[in-house]
C-alpha cells in the first residue's frame, strides 16, 4: 500500500511516497456435516492477501484437520464477504466438534496462538522421525538465501515481507511464499505443496527468512522434510525437537558459514565434523 512519509535525518528531511506490507484479517470456515449446516469458525489471523487458499490448507494440515489434498472437497475465497475463505471438508474426514471450534485471534507473528493444548502439541511434534536421506554438500546451503531474495517479489517493495522458500537437494527452488507473518508464508507453502502432491518432502529444504521457531520447526516436521534451515536463530525448543526427530536445523545462514544445530550427517564438507 502507497503511502506519504516524512524522511527524517539530523539537518534535513523530505516528503516521499513510500510503501508498507499489507496486513489484513483473514477468518477460515469450516464446512462438514459433523459441524451442522451451517460453517464453523476455525479462527481469524492477520496476514497479507494473496494465496489465502494455500494460507487455509496449510494451516489445516499443519493443525492435524486434513492430512491429503483429497481430504478437501472445495476451497474458495468468499465473494459476499472479503477476507473469508469457505474449506469444505469431505464427509468421511474424521471431525471433532471441539477441534474444528479452536477460535482465536492470531497476529501476524503468532504460530500457535490459541491452541489450548500446548502440552500436547509438543508432544505429538516430537513423536515424529524424519526418514534417513542422502547427504548434500554443506557449501550448497550458501547460496540458497540469495536465490530466496531473488524470486521474492514484495520484499523488495517493503522490506516488511517474511519468506519461506522450498529446495530440493540439488539446490533447485521449487516455490517461495511470502507474507506479513512468517506462520502465514509457512502455512501459505505447505499449502501449495500438499495441493500439488509434493508431500512428504522427503529429500528437500526449507529455508525461512527470520528465526527458527517451535511453532515453524513443528510445521516442518509435519512435512517430513529433511533440513530446515533459517537466516536467524532457532529457539531452544526448536533444538530439542529437531534432535529428538532427526531433523536437520541450520541457523544463522549466511553465505560462508551457518550453525548446525542437529542432523549434520546429511551434510559432507571438507572439514571434519566435531563428535557430539
Amino acid at each position: 500500500m502507497n503511502v506519504r512519509i516524512l524522511r527524517v535525518g539530523a539537518d534535513s528531511h523530505l516528503a516521499k511516497d513510500d510503501r508498507v506490507a499489507v496486513e489484513a484479517p483473514l477468518e477460515y470456515l469450516l464446512h462438514h456435516p459433523a459441524l451442522g449446516l451451517e460453517p464453523v469458525s476455525f479462527g481469524t489471523t492477520m496476514r497479507t492477501p494473496g494465496d489465502d487458499e494455500n494460507l487455509a490448507v496449510g494451516l489445516l494440515y499443519g493443525e492435524g484437520i486434513v492430512n491429503r489434498a483429497a481430504d478437501i472437497d472445495a476451497i474458495e475465497s468468499s465473494t459476499r464477504r472479503p477476507n473469508v475463505v469457505n474449506v469444505r471438508l469431505r464427509p468421511d474426514v474424521p471431525m471433532e466438534i471441539q477441534t474444528a471450534t479452536r477460535r482465536f485471534s492470531a497476529g501476524s507473528s503468532c504460530g500457535v496462538c490459541g491452541t489450548t493444548g500446548l502440552d500436547a502439541a509438543i508432544a505429538r511434534a516430537a513423536a515424529i522421525r524424519i526418514a534417513e536421506t542422502r547427504a548434500i554438500e554443506l557449501a550448497l546451503l550458501f547460496g540458497l538465501p540469495e536465490r530466496m531474495r531473488a524470486a521474492q517479489s514484495k520484499f523488495g517493495d517493503t522490506g516488511g515481507i517474511h519468506a519461506a522458500a522450498l529446495f530440493d537437494f540439488s539446490g533447485n527452488l521449487i516455490t517461495v511464499a511470502e507474507d506479513v507473518g512468517r506462520h502465514n508464508a509457512f502455512d501459505k507453502l505447505v499449502g501449495e505443496t500438499l495441493m500439488a502432491g509434493r508431500l512428504p518432502l522427503n529429500e528437500h529444504i526449507i529455508l525461512l527468512s527470520g528465526r527458527a521457531s517451535f511453532e515453524l520447526t513443528q510445521k516442518a516436521l509435519r512435512t517430513g522434510v529433511a533440513i530446515l534451515a533459517a537466516i536467524g536463530a532457532p529457539s531452544s525448543l526448536a533444538v530439542h525437537l529437531a534432535v529428538a526427530s532427526g531433523l536437520t536445523l541450520v541457523g544463522f545462514l549466511r553465505e560462508k558459514h551457518c550453525n548446525v544445530y542437529s542432523g549434520a550427517q546429511r551434510f559432507t564438507a571438507s572439514a571434519r565434523w566435531p563428535q557430539p
